[in-house]
């Protein structure tokens, strides 16, 4: 199946949905005055949320806890092999997690892979607090700690060129496009050269992008933000090639998932679609 024509519908909506936003900001009581406020300071609006994205971050981990994101036990069966033991190396294998959220990555995997060592940060204080709280948090596995990697240097935590594997689970797409690019460079600097980066992340024509556009919550192309301030862009899998190509990498394998979810209740049936891709340190 190709995403290719309902990303060429999805961009034709684009114009329409970027004049439209006015009108939301108008007719939404909760979200005008927190727009407003912003326009006055940024008159880029996805600068507003970037600049505030911890402060956002940080009351959705306080409200929701661990209890929003499902633990992804589709990790292992996806890419196993990344995360297991390497039986000629004497080291243990590293994995680093930007944007770890509660957890639901971490201890899945340090369950299943006795030698896995993992690096885990978030923007979120309060995210990385619920990490170090979770009953199979173990210092001597784990290394939970607070990084904003737009901005954060992550050599200042992490030695370089050391890391073996590095996830971006659902992260990538909660910072503005325009902050990608420094992001993979950042993250490049402590992978080794034969590492491997794997992502998963929200793809164009998602039910949620179409969602959101319905509701006039585009802030720049792409890139929407939700109700309580947090940030998604939905991804094209040429997209994600060129950013990564151009950060430095190559990609190994990239694919777009689709699923219908029928919720009953609601009755309506979601087209649910995630990107799957490995890439590697040509360097």
């Amino acid at each position: 199946m190709t995403v290719v024509p309902l990303a060429i519908a999805v961009d034709l909506r684009y114009r329409r949905w970027r004049h439209q936003f006015s009108l939301f900001i108008s007719h939404d009581p909760w979200f005008r005055p927190m727009v407003i406020q912003a326009a006055g300071k940024y008159p880029n609006l996805a600068e507003y949320y970037q600049k505030n994205a911890t402060k956002f971050w940080d009351n959705f981990y306080k409200r929701h806890k661990n209890k929003f994101f499902k633990d992804r036990h589709y990790l292992e069966k996806d890419w196993g092999q990344y995360f297991s033991d390497d039986a000629n190396s004497a080291n243990v294998k590293v994995l680093l997690e930007v944007g770890c959220g509660a957890g639901n990555t971490i201890f899945l995997l340090i369950a299943a892979y006795p030698e896995l060592y993992v690096q885990a940060c978030d923007i979120s204080p309060h995210a990385v607090a619920l990490v170090k709280s979770h009953a199979e948090f173990k210092e001597d596995r784990v290394n939970a700690f607070l990084c904003d990697v737009t901005v954060d240097n992550l050599l200042e935590k992490i030695n370089p060129s050391s890391v073996d594997v590095i996830t971006l689970i659902f992260m990538l797409s909660a910072v503005s496009p325009h902050k990608m690019p420094s992001i993979l460079q950042n993250i490049k600097r402590v992978l080794k050269p034969d590492g491997y980066v794997l992502l998963r992340d929200y793809a164009i024509g998602d039910f949620a992008q179409v969602k959101l556009g319905n509701k006039n919550q585009m802030i720049s192309e792409g890139f929407y933000v939700r109700g309580d301030g947090t940030c998604s862009f939905y991804f094209s899998e040429d997209f994600l090639s060129t950013l990564f190509f151009q950060a430095g990498f190559n990609t190994v394998d990239i694919s777009t998932y689709c699923k219908q979810i029928k919720n009953s209740h609601k009755n309506i049936t979601m087209d649910r679609r995630w990107v799957r891709a490995v890439f590697n340190n040509l360097e």
